[in-house]
């Protein structure tokens, strides 16, 4: 899988990203490319429902391959207004579209400043790449 870093992504050290609607105060979750080529194959999600509460820093969630299970972090605080069921029910095709339509979970951010210390993607590339 070539790595990508989509620019209008922010990114978690964690390896997530956000994609912000800043108009809506949305903030779409995923995995990066990169954390997924880490992973390996992908067997199994955990994500919350629709309606509970994530925090910032916190665990929402697991993400399980067949090297390793790996929490899941929430890059703000904020509601659950969607999970990608698809996902879920898939979880392997998660690598087919990770910043398309393999989103994890969508939140309404009570504060968009929690990802004032998210990563840009240069910032991310170069945490991964070691430049």
């Amino acid at each position: 899988m070539a790595l990508e870093f989509p620019d209008d992504l922010k990114y978690l050290d964690t390896h997530e990203y956000a994609r912000v609607d800043e108009d809506d105060a949305i903030v779409t979750i995923g995995i990066s490319a990169f954390a997924l080529d880490q992973l390996g194959d992908i067997v199994f999600l955990e994500l919350p429902d629709v309606g509970d509460t994530v925090e910032k820093g916190e665990t929402f969630g697991t993400v399980e391959s067949v090297k390793a299970v790996e929490d899941l972090k929430s890059p703000v605080n904020g509601d659950v207004l969607e999970r990608n069921e698809a996902i879920v029910d898939s979880p392997e095709q998660i690598v087919d579209d990770p910043y398309g339509d393999a989103w994890l979970i969508k939140i309404k951010a009570e504060n968009l400043e929690d990802l004032d210390d998210a990563m840009s993607a240069d910032e991310y590339r170069d945490q991964v790449e070691g430049s």
